[in-house]
């Protein structure tokens, strides 16, 4: 372990809940949960206001509505995190070229290893510059933590929470740890707290005083000896940059089981496309397509299929997708389907499209209908508005869907940078109402509504001194 505290954890404050409350100026302050909306949805994140009543991430959203029924409850806009994501990303990557991103909203950074930080005074002014730079481009907050491993600094992070920088002088670690309870330590979830818990060691400190042959006994080799040296403070790991990725996927859960197999059929197709788009966004392609459903029992079934060479071709992945379906049994109905692709590359094989096209060859030379009976044409599909999505109508401008039913679609007319705005109601079909991109959540950035000020200000350069709190943990909330 190195001797100053060199290596940064970033966690982003409330991550998807604090962007949304960035864009809606009549939700700063408020209560906000983001997930899944429907009877089987999950919350993805919560505004700290919201965990005042007890909401948490992954917690069933029924049971996050009971707890919080006045919360407002969003739709997750996944794009604009992404966006805001890769400008946090940039910032880290100034700081150093060993960025190990673990999500959207989190990430270890090696300071010395970018020469930006040599020993505590230097990490911190580093640290304290990142998190105003974060605040001038994105108008969001951060928590970070410095140490002189990886377990410590997230450790510490977590200490700073929300909006804050802990800093964890080297020598100090094992002081620090020793009251701290079991599940502080990375690993050690609710089965192994209470399996330790039974044995009489609830805090670190106890662990480091049962010993390693103990903690083996009571866990296993591998379990037992990693717990032990992160009791005592050890941990080796190094930033590494840049993880490769190994697979792009995507799925869906439904709200009410689908029973019907053309429904099914239907739902892996859209699937597919959109792993496709992930795909070719990424600049990737890939040989094996997976297929996963989760049936009405929640039994969960993965199909594969390797293909002779990588591909991003829709069809390709499409065809692929619909004949592992032909081998699963979906007759009780599917509450989840996935598609993802794996075996990737930064090339595709062209002939691939032969492996779509042949199968159609023969049924492509018929000549098709112009014109669908009318009795067969589909009736038109109610346009859909989910919670929190942007929004612009031809006469009021932007807004956002403050929920939808019944035929009618409820939008708030507000911008990042506007006041509270006004809340105005349409039919869901009305052609003066339509789908918008987000806007950026600080005015002028990356091609935000010009003439608009920004309360905040120019990136920081770093501050000639700093006065912080002494101690095993010295704490500052700028």
């Amino acid at each position: 372990m190195r001797s100053a505290p060199t290596i940064l954890h970033l966690d982003m404050d409330a991550f998807f809940a604090s962007v949304e409350q960035a864009s809606k100026p009549s939700l700063r302050g408020k209560a906000v949960v983001v997930g899944g909306l429907g009877p089987r949805g999950v919350v993805a994140t919560c505004s700290y206001e919201a965990r005042v009543f007890g909401v948490h991430s992954a917690m069933p959203m029924g049971q996050a509505r009971r707890l919080a029924p006045h919360a407002a409850y969003l739709v997750p806009r996944f794009e604009l995190y992404r966006s805001i994501s890769e400008q946090v990303m940039r910032l880290l990557r100034e700081l150093s070229p060993l960025v190990e991103p673990l999500s959207l909203d989190e990430a270890f950074v090696d300071l010395e290893a970018g020469g930006t930080a040599w020993d505590a005074e230097s990490a911190r002014l580093a640290a304290v510059k990142l998190r105003t730079d974060i605040r001038t481009v994105t108008g969001l907050t951060g928590s970070v933590g410095l140490a002189a491993s990886k377990m410590l600094a997230k450790i510490a992070s977590e200490a700073a929470k929300p909006d804050g920088l802990v800093l964890i002088p080297p020598g100090t670690e094992r002081a620090m740890l020793e009251p701290m309870t079991v599940r502080t330590l990375p690993g050690v979830g609710p089965a192994t707290g209470d399996h330790l818990r039974r044995a009489g060691i609830t805090t670190v400190g106890e662990i480091a005083e049962a010993g390693e042959d103990e903690l083996v006994r009571l866990l296993g080799k591998a379990h037992g000896h990693a717990l032990y040296a992160m009791a005592l403070a050890r941990d080796e790991r190094p930033v590494v940059a840049e993880r490769e990725t190994k697979s792009v996927s995507v799925e869906d859960t439904y709200d009410v089981d689908i029973h019907d197999r053309v429904r099914v059929g239907v739902e892996v197709g859209r699937l597919a496309d959109r792993c496709v788009r992930r795909l070719r966004a990424s600049g990737l392609s890939g040989r094996t397509i997976v297929l996963k459903v989760r049936r009405y029992d929640f039994s969960t079934l993965t199909r594969s299929e390797t293909l002779r060479g990588p591909t991003d071709d829709p069809a390709v992945v499409r065809e692929a997708a619909a004949r592992l379906l032909d081998s699963v049994d979906t007759t009780g109905g599917v509450r989840l389907l996935g598609v993802g692709v794996s075996g990737l590359a930064d090339y595709t094989q062209e002939d691939l499209f032969a492996q779509a096209a042949g199968g159609r060859a023969e049924e492509s030379a018929e000549e098709p209908e112009t014109e669908p009976a009318e009795e067969h044409r589909p009736a038109p599909t109610e346009r859909r508005w989910p919670a929190g999505h942007d929004v612009r109508h031809a006469q009021l401008g932007h807004g956002w869907v403050q929920g939808s039913g019944l035929g009618r679609v409820t939008v708030r007319f507000e911008t990042p940078y506007s006041q509270v705005g006004r809340v105005r109601t349409f039919p869901v079909d009305d052609p003066e109402l339509s789908p918008a991109e987000p806007l950026p959540l600080v005015a002028g950035a990356e091609g935000g509504e010009a003439g608009q000020p920004s309360s905040l200000p120019r990136p920081a350069s770093l501050p000639k001194s700093w006065s912080g709190g002494g101690g095993p943990a010295a704490t500052s909330k700028p």
